[in-house]
């Protein structure tokens, strides 16, 4: 290891470099620093707030400790950069305003954050190993590492009551990712928790997902249902879901430390206009090949064109808007079934009794899938 740079001068050029690269904020943590890493987790997992994310579970000791994650970890860099929305773009009138429109969370309007931030924290932290001769291990939300206690823990912000992380620099928008090293460099102090008596995020919720304070039941929050939610969404979250079609933003939207947000320099990660509010009727249209096109390099291309279209169909369902109709109905005859059963439900919505009826009878006897079948049912049962 190259002994002749200080500790100091090691952390002062790493951070002015990752601020070069993008980022807003840089801090640094002990990699020992375990103490209360884990403990929110294990009360997620006790729970089983997690849903189908079996993956929390089965990495949980990995995720406590850096250490057994990568042993000879000594500090952990944490970063944060900006994805804060345009000043003309406010989430809330997406949803009240355009419910033709599918609403898009504001991280997703353009490139996945995984590959951009990624790559630029190979670049930093490839320099400073050349510089100081050290080990280093990258890391942006893949790998089993808990980004918002350790970046608490670093100085960048605190968990809030949502339990995303908050900053007093940038608010809520903002992606974290993690430069793990076995050099020992200057630690930076903790934040403290700074939400006080506020409620926003918790009371702003459209499906209840805040159990209480600090606790978020993943089941019933619209960013689980919309993406990592494989089957058909519940009924009881189909009406609350509106037009979001990936993802939701209305407790980071609500935070009052957004007051402090900045719109982020990384150009890869401005919205593209296309997708501020995309038309249903385009969405509806898109088969395999025109979806991936559409959303290459966009982390929905993620998700897939089927659960895609099951969230649009949902969104569909609740706009209200009759002009819909011939591009949800296509949709009853789609190979897969979970795509069919959203058909029905947002015809259930958008056709009289009579109506829905009638199509009733021209499908329902070909429909072989049980949980198709049982859409139809209650469907017609609402009616």
């Amino acid at each position: 290891m190259n002994q002749t740079i200080s500790r100091d001068k090691a952390k002062h050029d790493l951070i002015a470099d990752l601020m070069r690269e993008g980022f807003e904020l840089a801090r640094v943590m002990d990699a020992g620093n375990t103490d209360g890493n884990g403990s929110r987790l294990q009360v997620f997992l006790d729970n089983n707030f997690q849903g189908s994310m079996g993956w929390l579970g089965d990495t949980a000791v990995r995720r406590a400790d850096p250490k057994v994650l990568w042993p000879d970890a000594k500090t952990i860099v944490m970063v944060a950069m900006s994805y804060a929305p345009e000043g003309d773009y406010d989430p809330f009138e997406a949803l009240t305003h355009k419910s033709n429109r599918g609403t898009i969370s504001c991280y997703a309007h353009n490139r996945d954050y995984h590959d951009i931030i990624k790559g630029k924290l190979k670049q930093a932290a490839g320099r400073f190993v050349a510089k100081t001769g050290a080990q280093v291990k990258v890391f942006v939300d893949t790998a089993p590492v808990m980004e918002k206690p350790l970046a608490q823990k670093a100085g960048i912000g605190w968990q809030g009551k949502h339990t995303n992380l908050v900053s007093r620099d940038l608010g809520s928008w903002f992606f974290l990712g993690s430069i793990f090293t076995d050099y020992e460099l200057p630690i930076d102090l903790p934040e403290i928790d700074h939400c006080g008596s506020c409620r926003a995020c918790l009371d702003i919720c459209p499906t209840n997902a805040f159990p209480a304070p600090y606790q978020l039941d993943a089941r019933r929050c619209i960013s689980y249902l919309t993406i990592e939610h494989a089957g058909p969404i519940a009924p009881e979250f189909r009406k609350a879901i509106g037009n979001r079609i990936y993802g939701c933003d209305d407790c980071l939207a609500a935070c009052p430390w957004n007051k402090f947000a900045q719109m982020g320099r990384e150009i890869k990660l401005r919205a593209r206009e296309e997708f501020k509010s995309p038309l249903l009727l385009d969405l509806l249209a898109l088969d395999d090949a025109s979806f991936r096109a559409y959303f290459s390099g966009s982390p929905i291309k993620r998700i897939g064109r089927n659960r895609f279209l099951r969230n649009c169909l949902v969104a569909a369902g609740n706009s209200a808007d009759p002009t819909l109709l011939p591009a949800v109905q296509v949709h009853l005859t789609e190979d897969d079934p979970i795509v069919r059963g959203a058909a029905v439900w947002a015809l259930s919505q958008l056709l009289s009794p009579a109506a829905l009826y009638a199509v009733h009878q021209k499908h329902y006897a070909n429909e072989r899938d049980t949980t198709v079948r049982e859409e139809w049912q209650a469907a017609l049962h609402e009616k």
